[in-house]
């Protein structure tokens, strides 16, 4: 059975990086742009994904308010998030000391994959 991944940023180029870099994974990622996108990709799934990359700001809604909206579907969901302000009030408050993994913009694809495994239980 492969391991799903649901990725969720509102920039493009973010998406396509993370495409990119997994590219070569076992991994099945599904890429979304935008929170709503994101739900309703959930929803549509016949189960819920192994791990939810994601962005911490987007537009409409944030990073730690998507993980609460998607955990009222799929309340065992894994999510580490990404961010390019990982000294932020923001990240502080509602990421780390939530408990979630956080991965810091930029990241190299050795620090993506290495972080999705530790996120997974697999590092």
């Amino acid at each position: 059975m492969s391991i799903r991944i649901l990725v969720v940023d509102d920039e493009r180029e973010v998406l396509r990086l993370v495409q990119t870099i997994l590219a070569d994974s076992a991994w099945d990622v599904v890429l979304v742009a935008g929170a709503d996108r994101a739900i309703r990709a959930l929803q549509e799934m016949p189960a819920p994904p192994d791990l939810v990359l994601m962005d911490v700001v987007m537009p409409g809604m944030s990073g730690p308010m998507l993980a609460d909206r998607l955990r009222e579907i799929a309340p065992a969901l894994r999510i580490l998030f990404m961010s390019g302000f990982d000294h932020s009030q923001v990240v502080q408050q509602y990421v780390i000391r939530q408990g979630f993994d956080l991965i810091a913009k930029p990241f190299s694809p050795r620090e993506l994959v290495a972080a999705i495994k530790k996120s997974l239980g697999s590092a």
